[in-house]
């Protein structure tokens, strides 16, 4: 039988990992898992034949819809442009401009589906932030195991190796290996050899030097501010 995990897009699995459990935020940075669910999103199309990458740019190779519907709006992004407009996408600009959309419709997803449940709270009694917790049925231990049975196993599937560079990119390599120190380094490999892990990795790094957008998120949608961040 198939496990009800494997009906996850590769964004929900990145969330999942991401997710505390207890405290209904992530582990990681919330701007990162942003910029990581927007990398899931490339590569989730990716794997479905929508798009490729050329020269560190997106360029839409089958347009019609994904059977999810968020994919769908979001590959539209990427639709190849008009004659006279500007030319296809860079990776980590889309990237940037679509983390804070892509993190929000995702949680508002799992959400409506019970995959996740919310508590909007208030900051000071005034500013409204959500907090997200296991559904029922639980997907998160499934999504955990898995992983670590392909991490165990060298990554075998490519799609297990894309979901690993990207948690490697935003700071989950620590949280997640069982593997110690062999394991991070192996996750960090594979995050400088998937594209849409480097265009992860560069909004990372910039907002880390202060040189990111920071628009969107704040405590009105999202998970309301910053997580813990891994030291890898």
């Amino acid at each position: 039988m198939t496990s009800p995990s494997h009906a996850l897009t590769l964004p929900e699995e990145l969330i999942l990992l991401a997710l505390d459990p207890d405290r209904g935020k992530p582990v990681c940075n919330a701007r990162d898992l942003a910029y990581g669910t927007a990398g899931a999103v490339l590569a989730e199309l990716e794997i479905q034949g929508r798009i490729r990458e050329e020269g560190g740019r997106v360029r839409v190779v089958n347009p019609l819809d994904p059977a999810d519907p968020l994919l769908a709006a979001l590959l539209r992004t990427l639709d190849p442009p008009a004659k006279g407009r500007r030319r296809e996408i860079r990776a980590r600009h889309w990237v940037d401009d679509y983390n804070q959309y892509a993190q929000d419709e995702y949680l508002d997803s799992m959400v409506e589906r019970a995959v996740l449940s919310r508590e909007t709270r208030r900051f000071l009694g005034v500013l409204p932030y959500h907090r997200h917790f296991p559904g029922v049925p639980d997907l998160a231990p499934d999504v955990l195991d898995r992983f670590a049975a392909a991490e165990a196993a060298g990554y075998p599937d490519h799609r297990d190796r894309v979901l690993a560079a990207l948690a490697s990119a935003i700071g989950l390599a620590g949280e997640l290996t069982r593997l110690g120190r062999r394991g991070r380094t192996v996750m960090k490999v594979m995050r400088r050899s998937e594209w849409t892990a480097v265009a992860v990795h560069h909004n990372v790094k910039q907002n880390e030097s202060g040189n990111g957008w920071s628009g969107g998120g704040g405590f009105g949608g999202g998970f309301g501010g910053g997580g813990d961040r891994d030291g890898d």
